[in-house]
């Protein structure tokens, strides 16, 4: 079957205690990302997103974590996502979530609030931040 090819691009964003950014979307815990935009770089677009989601505005970029891969259809095409991760760094306290993107909280994470985010997030959440434990 025919795929269409999305690029998307996120972060995992650590504060100075080694919290981690999650937004509150569609029921589940998630982290922030979202669409490569023409004529741009899949480090602005995971700095950009990041930025938009959360309200976050002294993002520093780390290193590329990993790609995650997701398919769904969408107005009967089959689509596959492929994100980019990179690890990032902040300090921002007052966070807004992008409301227009039905994001309805923002919030840092420590240790044990990370593993009860983790009953209600994506199969590829999971993978990703057991990938940097």
């Amino acid at each position: 079957k025919n795929f269409k090819v999305i690029e998307a691009a996120g972060g995992v964003v650590q504060n100075d205690e080694k919290a981690v950014l999650f937004i509150f979307r569609n029921k589940k815990w998630d982290l922030p990302k979202g669409k490569v935009e023409k004529d741009e770089s899949i480090q602005e677009t995971a700095l950009r997103e990041v930025e938009e989601e959360c309200g976050v505005f002294d993002l520093k970029l780390g290193d590329f974590i990993t790609k995650t891969y997701h398919i769904y259809e969408y107005k009967k095409q089959q689509i596959l996502k492929i994100s980019h991760w990179y690890k990032m760094k902040s300090s921002t306290k007052s966070l807004k979530p992008q409301i227009e993107e039905d994001i309805t909280e923002v919030v840092w994470k420590n240790d044990n609030q990370i593993q009860l985010a983790l009953k209600n997030t994506y199969p590829n959440i999971k993978l990703l931040l057991k990938s940097l434990q």
